[in-house]
């Protein structure tokens, strides 16, 4: 039941722009990227970013968002030209990285943000930036994991004061598929969506309570 952020036809738009954003926010303006990526977390353009608007995510410049960004904030600040380089930085690669990783799982900028800022994530431009993507994808789960310890299925079948013998017996999902998602060792969002509806059934929540965006 893997769920993305957006359709994967603007992924590849989506990661250039979101690069250009950092990039040009940083090199240009001058700008911290955790002050930068704040202002972008409490304006409009980070909810329409991440749930695929193609406006934001494919049709329009990095470049764009930054000034739009910087309007929505209320913060009077000279107005660069735009700019894009050709010569990518570890902003660029942040931003492009991240832009990957919010539409892998779905999950919100600000709950990235919680789990890692965007220094420690530009710091990982000299290890990860030469490697497959896979590998900073995992290096994010296990900062996810340290931030977030308790799945969602956890919190809400202790909320429903069932045990997982209980959850397994009503719901029909063996205990010990409840126990590997609970110990995040079987990745409940990869899962069938009948164990699922059957989980969210017997806890009397939504099926995407359940996971973990």
């Amino acid at each position: 039941m893997a769920i993305h952020a957006y359709s994967d036809d603007y992924l590849t738009s989506a990661q250039r722009i979101l690069g250009d954003m950092l990039d040009f926010a940083v090199n240009t303006y001058d700008m911290d990227i955790d002050k930068f990526f704040e202002m972008f977390l409490v304006s409009d353009v980070s909810r329409q970013f991440e749930t695929g608007n193609p406006t934001y995510v494919a049709g329009k410049t990095g470049c764009e968002l930054v000034k739009e960004i910087i309007r929505d904030s209320g913060i009077l600040m000279e107005d660069y030209p735009d700019e894009m380089y050709l010569d990518k930085s570890p902003e660029y690669w942040a931003g492009w990285a991240l832009a990957y990783y919010q539409w892998y799982y779905g999950r919100t900028f600000s709950k990235i943000y919680r789990a890692v800022s965007m220094k420690e994530i530009r710091r990982m431009y000299e290890v990860y930036h030469e490697m497959d993507l896979v590998h900073f994808v995992e290096r994010l789960d296990e900062l996810w994991n340290i931030c977030y310890p308790e799945t969602n299925l956890k919190r809400i079948r202790n909320l429903s004061g069932l045990s997982q013998r209980e959850l397994a017996d009503l719901s029909g999902v063996s205990v010990r598929q409840i126990q590997l998602f609970e110990q995040r060792q079987r990745d409940i969002n990869q899962t069938r969506a009948i164990d699922i509806l059957k989980l969210s059934r017997v806890l009397g929540c939504k099926n995407e309570d359940l996971l973990e965006i």
